[in-house]
């Protein structure tokens, strides 16, 4: 029997779960079933779920990926670390596409996902339900024949200044900033035609049927005023552009074409820090989303950051100690790699931040090794005493050294540990040359 207080006054009630009445090991004389044999029931309830979702995602991982992002899609962490999981699975998680994306996320061929339209922001339900109806007669060709297709008072400026910088309209044309310059000249002559078709009146080559349609451009139409040519926004803001919209870069992401590497530096995605124990030391390749700075009482200066990576977003302290050697490299939107320890407060996690370097100014030693030399003690204890001749007694070294096991046409990296980390890369390397051990350096990311 499970005893609860009742809500209607204060006491103890007894409550039980109505079931069968006969050949059951719970039966009481009353004729009910006690509460304690719901357990089983309900684990078998769990278990029996767990394996439907199992078999779906292994036998329709696109079908069910776009399913968990659209049963997740308020929760900005959970979305994040799906389209991360995506990755991991070759999943392509694409920016929505005015002529195939749905209201929720949408499943395409090739292992693909579309995000829906109810995701872009300043995108309202009236809108979406106005633009999906007109795309039922034929897909769009053109913004004119967007613009014309629907109501602009359902669909107004903001919401196609959204579509075009989210990228829903790149399959039209990708240069979306010569769209947005085209945008206010194409809604003039939309709403135009649309005054003219409520009073009836038409133009001579609307009357002129099959002539008007020889004299008619590419776009299916004829005279839509033009804005200069210009050259698209940069990639960043156009990234940045894209995340304001979608909440996530979708199309590509900063520190994607490191994401292999850095892996080799920072094992710990943000979205695993939970994980991990309290006051341990981990490193992450980051990128700096939103900085606050503070003033304590004493008029030192410190800082709240917000890091996020591919995988999620973690907030971080960088308390004046740290504040005054790394504040020159806490700028929005600069990629990072960070040196911290992981604190809990409040049932959430967070980053003491101990020491922070661009990326692009991370290099790393690469020491090449046969199978041999690595699983010979002696050649490992060698290599060890090589690596920590190059840093001092007081010194605090941060260049790491990664290893390079070649066998064949085969290759393998592996991260060696902290305690191997040198001071000058330069130096490192010709040492361990001397020593017969083949290095070079490694830039982390070109500038």
């Amino acid at each position: 029997m499970v005893k609860i207080c009742s809500r209607r006054r204060v006491g103890v009630q007894q409550v039980y779960d109505i079931g069968v009445a006969k050949d059951h090991n719970f039966l009481l004389k009353t004729g009910l079933v006690a509460s304690n044999c719901f357990n089983k029931s309900h684990s078998m309830a769990y278990g029996y779920v767990t394996y439907q979702t199992a078999y779906l995602k292994a036998n329709y991982p696109v079908e069910y990926m776009a399913a968990l992002l659209t049963a997740n899609s308020g929760n900005q962490d959970k979305v994040q670390k799906y389209i991360a999981t995506c990755m991991g699975m070759n999943i392509t998680v694409q920016p929505p596409d005015i002529n195939h994306s749905n209201v929720d996320f949408t499943p395409v061929e090739g292992k693909k996902i579309l995000f829906g339209l109810s995701a872009v922001r300043n995108l309202g339900q009236g809108a979406i339900d106005c633009i999906l109806k007109a795309r039922e007669e034929e897909p769009f060709e053109s913004l004119a024949q967007l613009c014309d297709r629907v109501d602009l008072h359902a669909v107004n400026r903001r919401a196609l200044e959204a579509l075009i910088q989210c990228g829903a309209l790149d399959t039209l044309n990708p240069n979306r900033k010569q769209l947005m310059e085209h945008l206010p000249f194409v809604i003039d002559w939309a709403q135009s035609r649309a005054k003219e078709r409520s009073v009836g009146q038409f133009n001579l080559f609307d009357q002129l049927g099959e002539e008007s349609q020889s004299r008619q451009d590419d776009n299916g139409f004829d005279g839509v005023p033009q804005a200069p040519q210009v050259q698209d926004y940069q990639p960043m803001e156009k990234l940045k552009l894209e995340k304001e919209l979608l909440g996530f870069y979708v199309s590509d992401h900063p520190l994607k074409p490191i994401q292999k590497t850095a892996r080799l530096l920072a094992p710990v995605n943000l979205n695993e820090m939970e994980d991990q124990h309290e006051k341990v030391m981990v490193s992450a390749i980051v990128m700096l989303s939103g900085l606050k700075p503070i003033v304590t009482k004493k008029g030192d200066r410190m800082a709240i950051v917000q890091l996020e990576d591919l995988t999620g977003q973690v907030e971080a302290v960088v308390f004046p100690r740290t504040y005054e050697r790394v504040h020159q490299h806490l700028i929005e939107d600069a990629r990072l790699i960070v040196w911290g320890k992981v604190d809990r407060r409040d049932d959430s996690v967070q980053l003491i931040v101990e020491d922070a370097e661009p990326i692009e100014r991370v290099q790393m030693v690469l020491v090449k090794l046969n199978p041999e030399q690595a699983g010979d003690i002696q050649q490992r204890h060698q290599l060890r005493d090589v690596l920590r001749s190059q840093v001092p007694e007081d010194g605090k070294p941060k260049v790491p050294v990664i290893g390079v096991i070649a066998a064949g046409h085969q290759r393998h990296l592996v991260r060696l540990g902290h305690q191997f980390q040198v001071m000058d890369c330069d130096q490192a390397v010709a040492a361990l040359n001397r020593a017969g051990y083949p290095a070079r350096r490694h830039a982390l990311a070109k500038v």
